[in-house]
């Protein structure tokens, strides 16, 4: 297992937080994703190294920019 930080920006409500969650999960080997909107730090646990380009588009089709 492993765990990568990010932060995203443009979140502002519950619904973005769900929209990118739902997104980031389907990454192949994600097992846990943790998002605080406050400060828009994402951490993403996974059993496999994960693809910060795969992130990134995941963060980018829910409608968000990794910061």
């Amino acid at each position: 297992m492993s765990t990568a930080n990010y932060t995203v920006t443009g979140m502002t409500c519950g619904h973005c937080v769900s929209s990118v969650t739902e997104e980031v999960q389907e990454i192949p080997g994600v097992t846990e994703v943790d998002i605080d909107l406050e400060s828009g730090s994402l951490s993403i646990t996974s059993d496999q190294r994960l693809d910060d380009d795969l992130v990134k588009a995941a963060v980018e089709e829910a409608g968000y920019q990794l910061g």
